[in-house]
């Protein structure tokens, strides 16, 4: 039987499993997948022992993945199978840190037009996780090499997961990782990071990224960095975050910036940041108030908030702006 028949027989049969995946049937199905060669139908019946908490497949589980550790372009091409198992292993709690510290490590270069991509970032970021919920003893050491991985979205894994630990001797690790510089989107999470595990001697350090500072030039690179500090920011919910980010955003001028700005505001869900959008709203610039309309978008929902909108706009006097608001 042809390969892409055989694969497509067996795929049918695990969606057929997926109404009684705890039969006695079903399982010793699962468990001779897990035996063969097609690591997509592996990667299906990792989903299917998550979605089941069947833990007593959690051993045929590590062993695919470690059978797929072996020449793992040829056996598990794309890492389909290895990150859907990590996944799975993660979300059922798997205690023994071998796999993951494997995983963590593990890349997986795969041709591609052009030159080769690494496929495992997911993986790394996912048994980076794992560490962490098992508490690992060396977890912020894995997480340190991985906050210099050199895949963006590994970085971005190891952020979340230094902030997973709410280990304060991870702080060191995530300014080294800020004031070396990075992507926005790595920078964004370094910094959400810093304000759970230390948000009090984090905001300095955003400030930094708000404003020229003549004694680090560095920090302030371009609009993309600042924009990324200012989310961090809206992300926090932090209350100290309101008159750093009003302040801020009353003294600059670049119309992006304004508009992230006044999002950030919105994100941190207090009322005295929703009164200060609503007095844009009320007497800003029309770019100002326009801008502002899209921050509060975030409330939506809200239509007690909505109608404070609806009659600002109206003693605004600015049918418009109006027009806008109703279309959504």
């Amino acid at each position: 039987m042809a390969k892409s028949r055989k694969l497509e027989e067996i795929l049918a049969t695990l969606n057929q499993i997926r109404d009684d995946p705890a039969s006695e049937e079903a399982i010793a199905t699962l468990r001779q997948t897990l035996k063969g060669r097609y690591s997509v139908a592996i990667a299906q019946v990792a989903k299917i022992v998550r979605e089941a908490t069947l833990f007593q497949l959690l051993p045929d589980l590590v062993a695919a993945f470690d059978r797929m550790m072996v020449k793992p372009v040829e056996t598990d091409p794309g890492c389909l199978a290895k990150k859907e198992i990590a996944e799975t292993l993660y979300h059922l709690e798997y205690s023994e840190e071998n796999l993951f510290l494997h995983g963590v490590r593990h890349v997986q270069m795969e041709p591609v037009w052009g030159g080769k991509e690494d496929k495992a970032t997911t993986l790394r970021g996912t048994c980076a996780l794992g560490l962490v919920r098992m508490n690992y003893p060396q977890a912020l050491v894995e997480l340190g090499d991985l906050l210099a991985d050199p895949e963006v979205e590994a970085r971005i894994a190891a952020a979340r997961a230094i902030a997973y630990t709410e280990n304060p001797a991870g702080i060191p690790l995530l300014r080294l990782r800020v004031k070396v510089g990075d992507q926005p989107a790595v920078l964004i999470e370094c910094l959400m990071a810093l304000l759970k595990l230390a948000p009090t001697e984090t905001l300095p350090l955003i400030k930094n990224f708000l404003y020229p500072h003549p004694e680090l030039p560095g920090l302030v690179r371009d609009i993309e960095t600042t924009e990324a500090a200012v989310l961090a920011l809206g992300e926090s919910h932090l209350p100290e975050a309101f008159d750093i980010l009003k302040d801020w955003w009353q003294s600059i001028h670049e119309p992006e910036l304004r508009r992230s700005g006044l999002l950030a505001i919105a994100m941190l869900r207090h009322e005295e940041a929703l009164n200060f959008l609503l007095s844009v709203l009320a007497a800003g610039s029309i770019a100002d108030a326009r801008a502002a309309i899209a921050a509060l978008n975030l409330y939506r929902q809200d239509s007690s908030l909505w109608q404070r909108v609806y009659q600002t706009i109206e003693d605004r006097g600015d049918r418009e702006l109006l027009a806008k608001v109703r279309e959504g």
